[in-house]
């Protein structure tokens, strides 16, 4: 048998045929054209894993600064309440301090009244220049006392604690001071405890 009838046989039978090199060929370049395709792919997976690894470390370090800058901030306020606290605290005692000074010598006084062995009329003087240099004391811290007797009965300054029939004076006049109230410059420290009128007479009319 001829090698030409043999390989015809083969055809037929379903045996292996010879392949074209051509046609063998291009499987394998078909393989290396898809390397070349793989590596942009892969390298633009990396950079965008480089910029999600940067995009992190951008961020911690911001948190990193942000949270420094809240400890810096809390220091900053814990300073600045403990400073005004003392501060405040400075006040009120330079406060005290000042009051405190303007009555020792009205003590000085009493002490003295206290060991004086004069007469009862000696002790009242005494006792008169002392509640006057106590009303200077009070004046020099802007207290003032509330005027009573002779005025009209006022609510925001006064409080009554009784109402005396009378005919001579007019109807919620202050007739007696019970209690001196005070103020300190505009704003009321205590109201004046005060006997007020009440004519009957003028009530009519």
């Amino acid at each position: 048998m001829s090698r030409k009838l043999h390989d015809e046989e083969l055809i037929s039978e379903g045996g292996p045929a010879v392949q074209n090199p051509e046609a063998a060929a291009e499987p394998e370049s078909a393989g290396e054209a898809a390397l070349p395709a793989a590596e942009p792919a892969a390298q633009i997976f990396e950079e965008e894993v480089e910029r999600l690894r940067a995009e992190r470390d951008a961020a911690l370090a911001d948190r990193e600064a942000l949270q420094d800058r809240l400890a810096r901030l809390q220091a900053e306020f814990e300073n600045a309440r403990k400073r005004e606290a003392r501060e405040r605290s400075e006040i009120r005692d330079y406060s005290v301090a000042s009051a405190v000074e303007a009555f020792l010598p009205v003590l000085d006084n009493f002490q003295l009244a206290l060991a004086a062995t004069g007469s009862a009329e000696q002790l009242r003087a005494g006792v008169e220049l002392i509640v006057k240099q106590m009303e200077e004391a009070l004046r020099s811290l802007s207290i003032t006392p509330i005027e009573t007797v002779g005025t009209q009965f006022d609510p925001r300054v006064h409080e009554a604690l009784e109402m005396v029939e009378r005919e001579d004076v007019p109807d919620h006049q202050v007739i007696e001071e019970v209690r001196r109230g005070y103020r300190i410059k505009e704003r009321l420290m205590r109201p004046a405890l005060v006997r007020v009128a009440s004519n009957s007479k003028q009530t009519q009319a």
